[in-house]
């Protein structure tokens, strides 16, 4: 069977207005999604995973320009479709979730009015039908006192019921595939469990494809499938969930793994990864992560590593772990 996502040697690069500074944020991208699959993107902030998703939906501000590669959704190439074309998709066929629920919230207009809009605008759905569907769509993630609900403003949700919110908008038109971005960020632990496990719940019943982009790998562990390891700008691993977890083969994912805190470690400081992510514009020769990589030899300071496949889907971007 086809995947539902796939990007091959995707790139998106930021062009300064004078054309004189060039940022690959996204770079030579290449994965795999499958129908009812979670996928996780994890990395440092600046490794490009937020740009990775507004690519899929052509989201990019001007500045940002597509160089090479294919971003095929149901056998379609996204890039080849009109502005209006991809009105029709996004919110109908590919749903976001992004991290700041009031990015998506305005403040003007009722919560019965925001979650009825997607199926006003992509179905046709009478504005009386569409409210009766909102109303049981706040239902569905669990907004206590729905029929209240809809007719109060966003100012007078917490945040965790406004996440729950730009949930159900989302969802509205049952999308084949939704992208969750740091959509726990602003929750406290006990809300955050619950929310996910909302998201396992409406993935479950609606038989959602869901990419979820976050820096929390017990996330990771719990929600899904396969795991993208991104560094600036590239997978540098990419593999099923459990794999990568027993048996991390790049430096850098092994790095990540190490810098989980554990109750019964008896250590007083956490494990650091030491230096900075590089300058996206300047980046280092070689494997970006060297200047960074306790296990860096020659090669890595000169000479870009390619992705080279190992057992069960599980790919790599290392010299190191490809010796």
């Amino acid at each position: 069977m086809a995947p539902l996502l796939e990007l091959k040697n995707y790139s998106t690069h930021y062009v300064s207005a004078r054309g004189t500074r060039v940022v690959k944020a996204v770079d030579t991208v290449s994965l795999v999604l499958n129908s009812g699959e979670t996928l996780g993107i994890v990395g440092e902030s600046g490794s490009g995973k937020t740009t990775l998703a507004l690519s899929i939906l052509r989201l990019l501000p001007m500045a940002a320009r597509k160089t090479d590669g294919e971003i095929l959704f149901e056998g379609e190439d996204l890039l080849k479709k009109s502005t209006e074309e991809m009105r029709q998709i996004r919110g109908k066929r590919i749903a976001m979730i992004l991290q700041d629920p009031m990015a998506s919230l305005n403040p003007l207009f009722t919560i019965g009015d925001q979650v009825s809009e997607p199926l006003r605008v992509h179905e046709g759905t009478p504005r009386r039908t569409a409210w009766q569907k909102a109303t049981a769509l706040l239902k569905a993630v669990r907004i206590t006192a729905p029929e209240t609900r809809v007719r109060e403003y966003p100012h007078q949700m917490s945040g965790g019921m406004r996440q729950r919110i730009v949930g159900a908008m989302g969802i509205a038109c049952e999308p084949r595939l939704l992208i969750a971005d740091e959509p726990t960020t602003s929750l406290d632990l006990t809300i955050q469990a619950q929310y996910l496990a909302l998201l396992r719940d409406l993935q479950r019943e609606h038989g959602l494809a869901l990419i979820f982009i976050t820096h929390n790998l017990g996330i990771v562990a719990k929600m899904c499938d396969r795991v993208a390891v991104m560094y600036a700008g590239r997978l540098v691993e990419f593999g099923p969930v459990r794999k990568i977890f027993d048996q991390p083969r790049h430096p850098y994912t092994r790095a990540l793994l190490q810098s989980i805190p554990r109750f019964a470690d008896s250590r007083n400081r956490l494990t650091a990864i030491g230096g900075q992510p590089p300058d996206l514009s300047a980046p280092p020769l070689g494997c970006a992560f060297h200047p960074r990589c306790p296990d860096a030899i020659d090669r890595c300071r000169g000479e870009a590593p390619p992705e080279t496949g190992t057992t069960n889907g599980h790919t790599v971007r290392c010299w190191v772990a490809g010796s």
